[in-house]
């Protein structure tokens, strides 16, 4: 049973810390989301592992069933219980990476189910193939973060050593991406769903950094070289580095990892930091040919998440000059309204700001803007007690997505990490982002 006595106090005494600091319907919020995502989302199978799904689609996702479980680390270090359901998730990544390490989601068994029967790969296990390199990074990351909450290792067995070598060949590989096997094509007239040149995606040099298909949003990569997902690689490198020594003593994968890591951020330096307004920033795609795109994306890993997602390789100056960049009308996914301002995503409708940009937006700025944002989206759920993956910014009752995990997580971490700052509590070491970057 994923939701016994013991797991119930931990939510209602980290609801209950909410309430007293942030407001009784903050904190009834907050127990309730927290309580959904283990009792709607979560199957836990014979094998010892977890399934999640992503909410309202019964698949799951690599990158959504990481950033779900995101809140729950707080607890990790003082509920065996929660800890186990967490490490049966990793178990869980690490079995699906096993079988397929381009694939996006999987299914719980192999139905044959698929997003669309007419793609390439008709793998019965695999909802989706689209490769995006959040779907290696955030299972290492979340791993590594379970470990250094909890100090357990029985998350780090053969397999997942197997999947650790797997995950850096194929970083290492995609480099040069021209030589891969790799393709997608999805014909059904949106460009966003497919890749260009028969599948293998728009041209690209050889630049260091490692090659992504698709971006977070599940849409396609206009250059190859995302550089948020870039930066997050190189923060699951270090992590896998550190676990290939401490835990398996496999020092030619540490050393392995430590090389890629340092050849990926040497390429996002000469590369995906370009000039905007006279300040240096980071460009959301770049192709190493000199075509770059300056944006973000609702969607983590993103620019935005970068303190939180990526906190050990970033420049901070060039953090802090990006963030206001996306933050700002020069982002054409930056939309501003009479209810709300934020970044939305090319995957849903234009003037829609989604609540995962708005909770990131919070986590990674100061406490006076997360107190903001807190109060906005309380104010744009429509009624629905729920987040929803976007909203209009004029109307927030015209929404995408009546259910979505994800962003119900977020605005969790969010309320938490408010009732840290009105407490004085630090958060905990495993779940807080490098410094903030931002006046806002």
């Amino acid at each position: 049973m994923i939701l016994d006595d013991e797991t119930t106090s931990v939510l209602r005494a980290a609801a209950d810390a909410v309430r007293g600091t942030a407001g009784v319907g903050v904190g009834d919020r907050v127990e309730e989301a927290l309580t959904r995502t283990l009792t709607d989302t979560i199957t836990l199978d014979d094998d010892g592992t977890a399934f999640v799904i992503t909410g309202d689609i019964p698949a799951m996702w690599l990158r959504d069933s990481t950033t779900q479980m995101l809140p729950y680390l707080r607890f990790a270090a003082d509920s065996p219980a929660i800890a186990d359901v967490l490490t049966g998730v990793v178990r869980r990544q690490f079995r699906c990476i096993d079988h397929d390490p381009y694939a996006n989601a999987f299914n719980r068994s192999a139905t044959g189910a698929h997003h669309d029967d007419r793609d390439l790969c008709d793998d019965p296990s695999v909802w989706e193939q689209k490769y995006e390199v959040d779907s290696l990074a955030y299972p290492v990351q979340f791993a590594h973060r379970l470990w250094t909450a909890t100090g357990r290792t029985d998350l780090f067995d053969e397999r997942a050593h197997r999947v650790f070598r797997t995950i850096v060949d194929q970083w290492r590989a995609e480099q040069d991406h021209d030589a891969s096997a790799y393709r997608f094509v999805r014909d059904v007239g949106i460009a966003t769903e497919t890749l260009d040149r028969d599948g293998r995606g728009t041209p690209v040099a050889v630049t260091g950094m490692t090659w992504c298909g698709f971006r977070p949003s599940d849409d396609a990569c206009t250059y190859g070289y995302n550089v948020p997902e870039n930066l997050h690689a190189a923060q699951a490198l270090l992590d896998l580095a550190e676990i290939a020594r401490d835990v398996y003593g496999d020092e030619r994968l540490a050393d392995d990892a430590d090389a890629l890591r340092s050849a990926v951020l040497d390429g996002v330096r000469r590369h995906g930091i370009v000039e905007h307004d006279g300040e240096q920033v980071y460009a959301y795609e770049v192709d190493g040919l000199g075509g770059a795109v300056l944006m973000d994306d609702a969607n983590m890993p993103s620019l935005l998440s970068l303190p939180s997602d990526a906190p050990d390789v970033i420049d901070p100056e060039v953090t802090a000059a990006t963030r206001r960049l996306v933050l700002s009308p020069a982002n054409p996914y930056w939309f501003s309204g009479t209810a709300a301002e934020g970044i939305g995503s090319q995957h849903t409708e234009p003037n829609r700001v989604w609540p995962i940009a708005l909770c990131v937006e919070g986590i990674t700025g100061t406490p006076e803007r997360r107190r903001e944002l807190l109060a906005v989206l309380l104010a744009t759920d429509a009624g629905t007690g729920r987040m929803h993956e976007s909203f209009d910014v004029d109307d927030p009752a015209a929404f995408s997505r009546e259910w979505f995990s994800w962003a119900d997580a977020m605005f969790c971490e969010l309320a938490l990490t408010v009732a840290d700052d009105l407490s004085g509590r630090e958060a905990p070491r495993s779940t807080r982002s490098s410094a903030s970057t931002s006046t806002r």
